[in-house]
């Protein structure tokens, strides 16, 4: 017997005569007994209306289909198919809080939404005029340049069943009043599931406002078909320099994102500066309003 499996009861752990004695003989050395592997906590359990307890689910998965299927094909091909650039530039719209301000309170106004994407869209239809090429699109297939002499002004909506870019038809033959009531009707209308194929299809130039969620910027995907998208940024009070001195003015950032094969950088920083410049200085807009 191999006293190094016998279990001493002597000082210190001693073998005695009696430990031997008593010791049952093995053939086998003893090994410590395997130790259970950690397991995982067990998954949360929630109380069902009828009493019973079911586990909570710890994955969801949603069918991608529909508008948000859509959605993303047209988002792989703008980035496989058009090589993109950007430019910024942050704004003082004072000017143009101002205004809102003031034509929210007239006749003309009373029983409209005026919001400042209206007249930020009214600053855009009015730089597309002074730069067309802002306003086309490149055909891959028949090597051409396509310019468009009217505007489909898409105006990006987060809906329900994802992001829709409903535009509205010749935008710029409207004034801003007509403009003000077709970007109301136009999101009420994607946000209600109500928009239809001709609604959403047809866009030639996109304003996105991340701007309503809190967000300074973005730098969106130009859309298919499309060679430029403006993204407003959130207008928020901020220290700003003027007249040389320091004050708190309403600010703004712009960013365009656009198609590099069609527009080079000095026109869409034109384009972008003559946006920001009608926002500055919203008077300048009221021949067109």
């Amino acid at each position: 017997m191999d006293l190094w499996y016998v279990a001493g009861s002597g000082p210190d752990g001693a073998v005695t005569v009696e430990d031997v004695r008593g010791a049952v003989p093995v053939s086998q050395p003893r090994v410590p007994a395997p130790q259970a592997a950690p397991t995982a906590p067990p998954p949360q359990r929630t109380q069902s209306g009828s009493g019973v307890v079911r586990p909570a689910a710890r994955e969801e998965r949603t069918p991608i289909a529909g508008v948000r299927k859509r959605t993303a094909a047209a988002m792989i091909a703008s980035a496989r198919t058009i090589p993109q650039a950007a430019t910024a530039v942050t704004v003082d719209v004072t000017g143009s809080m101002e205004l809102i301000d003031h034509l929210r309170s007239t006749k003309a106004f009373a029983e409209l939404t005026l919001t400042p994407l209206a007249l930020v869209a009214k600053s855009v239809l009015a730089a597309i005029a002074e730069f067309p090429g802002i306003n086309a699109y490149w055909d891959e297939q028949n090597q051409q340049i396509v310019t468009k002499h009217y505007v489909n002004l898409g105006i990006a909506v987060a809906a329900d069943r994802g992001l829709l870019v409903p535009n509205i038809k010749e935008a710029q033959a409207l004034n801003l009043r007509d403009l003000c009531r077709e970007i109301g009707w136009l999101v009420d209308t994607a946000r209600s599931g109500a928009a239809t194929p001709t609604d959403l299809r047809g866009g030639t130039f996109t304003i996105s406002n991340v701007g309503v969620f809190g967000v300074d910027t973005g730098i969106p995907l130009v859309n298919p078909g499309e060679a430029a998208i403006l993204c407003l940024g959130a207008i928020r009070k901020q220290p700003w320099v003027y007249r040389d001195e320091l004050a708190i003015r309403w600010v703004t950032t712009l960013t365009l994102s656009f198609d590099h094969r069609l527009i080079d950088g000095e026109l869409a920083a034109r384009f972008l500066a003559t946006t920001a410049g009608l926002l500055e200085d919203p008077l300048t807009l009221l021949s067109r309003v």
